[in-house]
């Protein structure tokens, strides 16, 4: 359970990766947020339920046509 206040979004809430960083390994490319939820370098995650979510950095979008 979360102790901060305000209280840290859920691991459902569309903002779930605006939760405090509670361990943080660099070296090993990951971090444990508040929520339960591993946050990936590469913007992936896994949810404390299991769920796998892609990365989905913005450079993963495609680029612009030039006008």
């Amino acid at each position: 359970m979360c102790q901060h206040q305000p209280p840290c979004p859920e691991a459902t809430a569309r903002d779930r990766e605006a939760a405090r960083t509670v361990t943080c390994h660099p070296e090993q490319g990951w971090s444990l947020l508040c929520n339960g939820i591993v946050l990936f370098d590469d913007t992936g995650e896994l949810l404390p339920d299991g769920e796998i979510i892609a990365p989905h950095r913005p450079t993963d979008l495609p680029a612009p046509s030039a006008a």
